[in-house]
């Protein structure tokens, strides 16, 4: 946990992303008892707190069960997760943060840099895109919609805006982690992006 400073995540010396104060890094690793996905580099001075990794296994074991049985089930109905085997569900959910959007409040704003993929927990939310001078509405988010992909995957910013219609939980990882625990996946999104159909794969 970074306490002041900024580090950079570099995956095959390719940098991924950067975490600053409050950053958080390292607990794939620790959780899984394997080897480092990636590389952390000090960008600037930078002062971190350290847990050994028998401590942070006993203290976050009972949380990291509860939130697998948690997003578990949840997750083999998301499509482009339902491939996965149980074990790499696991390491998917592990990473998985979550966030809450009021109504209206923005989740992902064309035209942005992106650096997060989301899936709709509860909720939904409304896809719309500025062309010539009118925001036009291009599809509907629900349950198990997931967004923000093809951002990553092609480095490009946020096509298309994405907006709460009442009260949206999301999860979410950043790139690093996206592209670490997705990695089953990545091929079958980068072929998805060839032959999506709906408004949506076209606009986030």
């Amino acid at each position: 946990n970074a306490e002041y400073g900024e580090v950079e995540i570099l995956v095959d010396n390719q940098l991924q992303c950067t975490q600053g104060e409050g950053g958080t890094f390292g607990e794939l690793a620790l959780i899984h008892d394997c080897p480092r996905a990636a590389t952390v580099r000090a960008k600037t001075d930078v002062r971190v707190w350290a847990i050994d990794g028998h401590t942070y296994r006993k203290i976050l074991r009972s949380n990291t069960m509860r939130k697998r049985r948690l997003y578990d089930s949840f997750l083999k109905n998301v499509q482009i997760l339902e491939s996965l085997d149980t074990w790499e569900r696991y390491i998917v959910a592990d990473a998985l943060e979550s966030i809450s959007f009021k109504d209206q409040e923005i989740v992902v704003k064309q035209g942005d840099p992106g650096d997060h993929f989301y899936i709709i927990v509860e909720g939904r939310a409304s896809v719309t895109k500025n062309t010539d001078d009118a925001e036009v509405q291009v599809s509907v988010l629900n349950k198990y919609s997931y967004f923000g992909e093809i951002t990553l995957l092609l480095n490009r910013p946020r096509a298309a805006t994405v907006r709460a219609i009442g009260s949206l939980d999301c999860v979410k990882l950043d790139r690093a982690r996206f592209e670490r625990v997705l990695g089953p996946c990545i091929e079958i999104l980068k072929r998805n992006m060839e032959h999506y159909n709906s408004l949506i794969s076209q606009a986030v």
